[in-house]
C-alpha cells in the first residue's frame, strides 16, 4: 500500500462548501476507482484555507494511472477544482515505520 498525500489550499471564506465538496467526491468518485483503500481529510489549524488529503492505495500505479488517466479524474477536478487557490502539492509516500 502506498499513500497519495495532496496539500490543498482554498479560499478560508469557501471552507464549508469545500468540506461538502471534498467529502462527496471522494466518495462518489475515488471510492470506486481500483486500488482506493481508504482516505482522510485533515484541516489546518494554524493555517487557515489548507486541507491535507490523504488516499490510500494499493500501487502507485492505481493512482497515476489507473485514476489519474480515467475520465473519474476529470469528474473528481470538477467537483474540487473551483475551489483550489493554487495546484495542489501532491506526493507520494510509503510506509517505514508506525506505533503498534
Amino acid at each position: 500500500m502506498m499513500l497519495e498525500h495532496a496539500d490543498i489550499r482554498i479560499d478560508p471564506a469557501r471552507a464549508a462548501d469545500f468540506e461538502t465538496a471534498i467529502l462527496h467526491g471522494v466518495r462518489t468518485v475515488i471510492a470506486h476507482a481500483r486500488g482506493f483503500q481508504g482516505f482522510k481529510v485533515n484541516r489546518s489549524i494554524e493555517s487557515p484555507g489548507r486541507y491535507i488529503l490523504t488516499i490510500y492505495w494499493d500501487t502507485l500505479e492505481d493512482h497515476t494511472v489507473g485514476f489519474r488517466q480515467s475520465p473519474a479524474f476529470g469528474e473528481w477536478r470538477a467537483i474540487v477544482g473551483p475551489f483550489f487557490v493554487q495546484p495542489p502539492v501532491v506526493e507520494h509516500l510509503e510506509l517505514v515505520g508506525k506505533s503498534d
